[in-house]
């Protein structure tokens, strides 16, 4: 069995320690079948994939010598495996991955469970967001992301990852964990200045820590930072807060179903 991560720079786990894929290709090519998730990747989209506008006069040869290379490569590391990892069909050539092999899907596995887990489940949540989190080691494909197929998988991913975060905070704050999360929060929203969930959650952590003013600076600052950049409003749930924050809305502190504290 091997185990392979995206979520940082490509690596392949076998039971005797990681292994290298070397060279640039066969990177790509190995990611290109990954983020496809297990469905087969035609032949022109891995072409284009590999080699973009610099194709080689004879592609269909030069994509078939980087596949066998990667099939012989894969056979090595699972000698005991009694069928090809690459197999080639008429819709393109597919990578099998089996459940818990690939973690970008182990991944987004979790946080769709995550989504539809009960406010009850916030300790559960909260711990099992916390782990998947952990799986990231780094920017997806560690920043080398190849072709269009690999890039829009990389901004996929790091939307769930986005997800993963909020529904992370959101089951912290339930669980009234305000000042442990304070850090993370700024942090998060930081690096991600537009994202008004962030900030809406940050405000009701630092509320809820005894710090209304920081709150609603965060705020203020908020609400300039979309008009300059943007030339938008804040959202009507991000107003809704602040709103609480300045008639001290007993909600932001009592019952951990409302509304504001899921910050829904």
């Amino acid at each position: 069995m091997l185990k392979f991560s995206i979520l940082g720079p490509l690596q392949i786990r076998t039971v005797s320690g990681p292994a290298e894929i070397s060279g640039d290709l066969q990177r790509v090519l190995v990611q290109t079948l990954l983020v496809s998730e297990g469905q087969p990747v035609s032949g022109e989209s891995l072409v284009e994939e590999m080699w973009g506008d610099c194709v080689p006069d004879n592609q269909s040869n030069a994509l078939q010598a980087h596949v066998s290379r990667l099939r012989r490569k894969l056979r090595g590391l699972e000698p005991g495996r009694s069928g090809p990892r690459v197999t080639i069909h008429p819709s393109g050539y597919r990578l099998a991955v089996a459940d818990g092999e690939l973690d970008a899907a182990e991944f987004v596995r979790t946080v769709r469970q995550a989504e539809s887990a009960a406010p009850g489940d916030a300790e559960r949540t909260a711990r099992l967001l916390g782990d998947a989190l952990a799986l990231w080691r780094g920017p997806v494909f560690g920043g080398f992301t190849g072709g269009t197929l690999c890039q829009l998988a990389g901004a996929r991913y790091e939307e769930y990852r986005m997800r993963a975060m909020e529904l992370r905070f959101d089951a912290e704050l339930r669980l009234g964990r305000h000042a442990a999360v304070l850090a993370e929060l700024t942090e998060a929203h930081t690096n991600h200045p537009l994202r008004e969930r962030f900030c809406e959650q940050l405000m009701v952590a630092l509320y809820c820590s005894g710090r209304q003013a920081d709150a609603l600076d965060v705020f203020r600052r908020m609400r300039r930072h979309l008009d300059d950049e943007l030339g938008i409003q804040p959202s009507p749930a991000l107003r809704q807060v602040e709103s609480a924050i300045l008639c001290h809305d007993p909600a932001l502190t009592g019952d951990a179903r409302s509304p504001l504290l899921q910050l829904a």
